[in-house]
């Protein structure tokens, strides 16, 4: 069969993000299954589409509000209220409805869309409903906005996160009604999205990449210098911002002094004020090496839905864990090397714990391979249950 992966967003060569990684990875998985994949979306600057099937680009579309002037921030709320959208949405209006049909025109013919995540498919619903599709959902976005709402900073903000918390839930439901089979990341946004015990919606478990990973013996050495601790991620999203937030302010000041931990990924101009035994390291050139040099990896996920792919990928790499159990979402088996905990006494215990076996030489590290192979198998075993909904007779 041929389906086309609309995505505001395309998949690309180099992927980052957890939303980049997981658009290549259910793309990717498609093909797997013999099926061909076209796509059409946005390519964000700087980035380059995936080589595999055919891509049909909108344009060029940087969508990240950090990396965007107060102007265009500005516009992307003016066009929020005038389209009746999410902000996120309506980012999407940078080409008007005609580029969608021409693009969907140049592929035919398919046998269905997958629409991916809400914000292309819902900017132009009206066009991609009249195919069978079927669609994925990376979060429950409406839950993530409320959750943002509550703890934003300013009645501007909670009035406009609470804004598009109400907007998605409306978006989110009739993209669920309007889909033959719903793709979740986790059970419990399928819970969010109240699509219950339906036998056409899935869970997907996800990978990083659909190729194994390397075994420890196999893996190149990390950074020369070696952390206690290494956090990792995209800092400048809310949700991200609120686990670091956290693990700074109530985990680390109960740690000892010479428990070194480091921080990788931008925090923004003002670094939040810690004790010495911090270090902000900003963009590293390899995030994979960095993550090596670290005797564990903190998994401080508090909020947030869908599936955190550092967490993933952390297990892939086989490196020994402590993760809140928000940071465990969407992951049926947790390798014995990750301890959870979610309070603040308790994570710190159990990153004493860890590295302190570290320390005395035990190797902690695991082969991911056998997490892989297990997540990769239901990834696949789930598309194609779900797929055969937008079969001609389904």
């Amino acid at each position: 069969m041929h389906f086309v992966f609309i995505s505001s967003l395309v998949p690309v060569a180099a992927p980052a993000s957890g939303y980049d990684i997981a658009n290549r990875v259910i793309a990717d998985a498609i093909r797997m299954l013999g099926h061909q994949v076209s796509v059409i979306g946005f390519l964000q600057p700087g980035q380059e589409p995936a080589p595999e099937g055919r891509t049909r680009l909108l344009g060029e579309l940087e969508v990240t509000n950090a990396r965007v002037g107060k102007w265009q921030k500005a516009m992307w709320l003016k066009d929020a209220f005038v389209h009746g959208e999410p902000v996120s949405v309506a980012k999407m209006h940078a080409v008007p409805p005609d580029d969608v049909r021409a693009a969907l025109s140049e592929l035919q013919p398919f046998d269905g869309l997958i629409l991916n995540s809400v914000q292309l498919p819902g900017a132009f619903h009206d066009i991609f409903s009249a195919y069978p599709h079927a669609f994925v959902a990376h979060n429950a976005e409406a839950r993530t906005a409320a959750s943002n709402a509550m703890s934003a900073g300013t009645s501007v903000a909670r009035m406009l996160y609470g804004r598009d918390a109400r907007l998605l839930g409306h978006l989110e439901s009739k993209l669920c009604a309007g889909a033959r089979h719903v793709f979740t990341l986790s059970d419990t946004d399928r819970s969010d999205l109240k699509l219950g015990e339906s036998s056409h919606a899935t869970t997907l478990p996800l990978v990083t990449s659909v190729m194994p990973p390397l075994a420890p013996e196999e893996q190149p050495d990390g950074d020369a210098a070696i952390h206690d601790a290494g956090l990792i991620g995209s800092w400048g999203w809310a949700a991200n911002r609120a686990g670091l937030d956290w693990f700074l302010r109530r985990v680390v000041p109960l740690l000892p002094d010479d428990f070194m931990i480091a921080v990788a990924g931008g925090v923004g101009d003002t670094p939040p004020d810690v004790p010495g035994n911090v270090r902000f390291l900003g963009r590293v050139p390899d995030a994979r090496a960095f993550v090596r040099s670290c005797r564990v990896v903190p998994l401080v996920s508090r909020t947030g839905t869908g599936v955190q792919l550092k967490s993933i990928e952390t297990f892939e790499l086989g490196l020994p864990a402590v993760a809140t159990g928000n940071a465990l979402r969407g992951i049926a088996v947790i390798p014995e090397n990750c301890l959870r905990a979610d309070d603040p006494e308790g994570f710190a215990a159990a990153l004493r714990t860890q590295v302190a076996r570290a320390r005395a030489g035990d190797d902690l590290r695991l082969d991911g391979g056998t997490f892989h192979a297990r997540q990769l198998d239901g990834l696949k075993a789930g598309l194609e249950r779900g797929l055969a909904d937008l079969l001609p007779d389904a």
